[in-house]
């Protein structure tokens, strides 16, 4: 992983990146490292593949720092991204990955599923963004990217939950843009649609899954390095006048 010194736009900035131990988020932070950035990644529970990606990376030369952080806590929030600040500086982009998924139909969730849905996946970015937001307005940049889905797009059948938190990512993402655009920080969503993590590997190996796989338009699931290199591009300048926008990458699957 030898850094590109050309990288335009993320060459020694600090990027924060949660949920960065294992599959789309670790991809973003192998390709981040790669190209220069700092990287800070969270991971929850995942604390041996955290180690193990660290390592990878610092084995390329990448500068990376792994914390235990439950996103959606505003203390643990708030301490985690403090670390990265008295150790290197100000976070300059925020990718905020980490997410819950759950299968379920309809009446079967509780309110339990609907709070921790929520809780991880709409109201850990806003709290991950709102503990960002002062420093990137007092220099003039900031670079925010919510990985959202193609479910917050189209909805849900047995993730309505996730669905719905997804598409409320997609609301904060507008709603961000528009308040902070104009002072030099962009936001933006990806929402990805099929991805190969070990997420959905079982699922793609049952006749359901190899019928959906079919019935995409480009005839194959996305790689994880796909998603990471959007995040790449929307950190960049080459895309600092791209804000308030959801990017789909699903092959075809959902024309938005």
């Amino acid at each position: 992983m030898s850094v590109d010194k050309h990288a335009n736009g993320v060459n020694n900035r600090i990027a924060f990146v949660t949920g960065g131990s294992r599959g789309i988020g670790a991809a973003i932070c192998r390709y981040l490292a790669k190209k220069g950035a700092r990287v800070a990644f969270t991971y929850q529970q995942s604390q041996e593949s955290a180690e193990t990606l660290a390592e990878e990376i610092c084995t390329e030369n990448g500068v990376v720092m792994a914390l235990r952080m439950e996103s959606s806590d505003r203390d643990s929030a708030y301490k985690a991204i403090k670390c990265v600040r008295d150790k290197w500086g100000d976070v300059d982009i925020l990718v905020n990955n980490a997410a819950l998924s759950q299968e379920k139909p309809f009446i079967e969730i509780s309110d339990n599923d609907w709070d921790r849905m929520l809780a991880v996946n709409l109201r850990g970015p806003f709290v991950c963004t709102q503990e960002v937001i002062p420093a990137m307005v007092s220099k003039g940049y900031g670079r925010i990217i919510n990985i959202s889905s193609i479910g917050g797009q189209w909805g849900g059948y047995n993730q309505v939950h996730y669905a719905a938190a997804k598409a409320g990512l997609i609301n904060l993402t507008r709603s961000i843009a528009k308040i902070y655009s104009k002072n030099g920080i962009t936001c933006n969503a990806i929402a990805p649609g099929l991805v190969e993590t070990d997420m959905i590997k079982n699922e793609l190996v049952t006749i359901a899954g190899q019928e959906k796989i079919r019935s995409i338009p480009v005839g194959r699931i996305a790689s994880c390095e796909e998603i990471a290199s959007a995040v790449f591009f929307l950190a960049s300048e080459e895309a600092s006048y791209i804000t308030g926008q959801t990017i789909s990458i699903n092959g075809g699957m959902y024309f938005s």
